[in-house]
């Protein structure tokens, strides 16, 4: 392994790490809130010890996130000087109001941690609010970050030099909506499905099954709501990716010649050499719908795009492949889940909670391929069409061993927080459900 392949495995390991994090930090905190609402305006106790439950998973998401973030803005630095010493102050801004952002969501989830019984029970429940407004807020910064690498905005690039800084203009590029748009919602939707899928579980297995049935409720809700909106997000970024980055664009299609009425690849093998798709399904002119509106847009292939300058198709391709088969098998379930509201039956059935049981991973796999699009579609530019990320690399030795140190310590680290959050799940007490007049089985 060299030490560019070094570096990047290093950052691939722990920005697939920490997403895990900030999709929950940015979106538990809102099912805590609805939840704590239920528990003010019934005084229904289960309400109450779900707010407290999901409570103490969100403070152990917030710290694990803390240090995984911690040590990625340390990468950043040690890994890509070159790419920090030139574009740190152009986007530095979004980075210094993440900070910002995520104090004001470490004070807020203190209030909300330690003020029961001491605060006004509303604004007790606002600190909670402040803490999903902030995670969410400290989400979208950082992704406008990001979004800056795959739009660069707010300096004159003259003679290698880059002039005429505008922060301002920089943190609101091209990318920075689109992209905090579709991560939004994908956070949504996976904390969403990943919760309903845990609560399901033990529903299935018939433990606290008044409790557990509740939390899934409102996790599905806004899984189900999000994952309905996201197509629309999908395609509004696929235009602006069309637009902006068409070598990804064909990476994700592999999409090799330039064509109008360019069709719609779905699924198939990738063949370098002969530049075609095997064995996938082709849906005529939906490619050029999709990028440009229009079913007779010419598409642009990676025959216009110089070789050196491609992203690696095969990769690309199939991380969005899979990003958009379980973004579909989503909007199905989340159809289904909307009509088992309207029919109680449905949902008081057991088939249910099995189909969201199944489906637990499945939102956050998508964000992991969507994140492996998004980054290593820009390939081989760490700055879009600026600068490549060989020419940014840092020149330490031994970056390897640090790659592997890094991935020992990540892999520890999950298993700590499994076991915090199983134990955590062990802990619901056993209380009545005053509304339905039953007791909660103990687990």
């Amino acid at each position: 392994m060299n030490d560019l392949l070094a570096a990047r495995s290093q950052m691939a390991l722990s920005l697939g790490f920490h997403i895990i994090f900030a999709c929950v930090g940015m979106v538990m905190p809102f099912f805590m809130a609805v939840s704590h609402y239920q528990w003010i305006k019934t005084k229904n106790d289960v309400y109450k010890n779900l707010t407290k439950a999901w409570s103490k998973g969100v403070a152990i998401f917030f710290a694990t996130g803390a240090v995984s973030g911690t040590v990625l803005s340390f990468e950043l630095g040690l890994l890509w000087p070159t790419f920090m010493k030139h574009a740190g102050p152009i986007f530095g801004m979004p980075f210094s109001l993440e900070g910002t952002a995520f104090f004001i969501e470490a004070i807020a989830l203190g209030f909300f941690l330690y003020g029961w019984d001491r605060f006004n029970k509303w604004f007790h429940w606002l600190t909670g609010v402040v803490v999903g407004v902030s995670g969410l807020a400290s989400g979208i910064l950082v992704v406008s970050a990001n979004a800056w690498m795959n739009s660069p905005a707010g300096f004159d690039f003259v003679d290698g030099e880059y002039r005429n800084i505008d922060p301002i203009k920089a943190m609101f590029n091209d990318a920075w909506f689109s992209q905090a748009l579709h991560m939004s919602l994908a956070a949504f939707v996976a904390t969403g499905f990943a919760v309903a899928g845990v609560h399901a579980i033990l529903i299935l297995q018939k433990k606290n099954v008044v409790f557990h049935s509740k939390a899934f409720k409102i996790a599905a809700i806004f899984a189900a709501v999000a994952a309905v909106l996201q197509p629309i997000s999908g395609d509004f970024s696929a235009k602006d990716v069309a637009v902006r980055q068409p070598a990804k664009l064909a990476a994700m299609e592999a999409h090799f010649h330039t064509q109008k009425s360019a069709p719609l690849i779905v699924g198939g093998i990738p063949d370098m050499q002969k530049k075609k798709v095997n064995f996938a399904i082709e849906l005529p002119g939906m490619l050029s719908f999709l990028a440009h509106g229009d079913f007779e847009s010419e598409v642009k292939g990676l025959d216009t795009i110089p070789e050196q300058d491609q992203p690696p198709v095969p990769i690309v391709h199939y991380a969005f492949q899979i990003m958009v088969g379980c973004g579909v098998i989503m909007f199905l379930i989340s159809l289904i889940f909307f009509i088992a509201l309207l029919k109680k039956h449905w949902f008081y059935s057991r088939w249910l909670p099995r189909i969201f049981a199944i489906a637990l991973p499945l939102g956050f796999i998508a964000v992991e391929a969507g994140w492996t699009v998004t980054e290593v579609g820009r390939q081989p530019w760490i700055i879009q069409g600026i600068m490549r990320t060989a020419d940014a690399v840092t020149p330490m030795p031994g970056i390897v061993w640090s790659f592997y140190t890094f991935t020992f310590v990540y892999i520890s680290l999950s298993a700590v927080v499994i076991f915090l959050l199983y134990r955590q799940i062990k802990m619901v007490p056993f209380i009545y459900d005053t509304s339905e007049n039953r007791p909660i089985t103990k687990s």
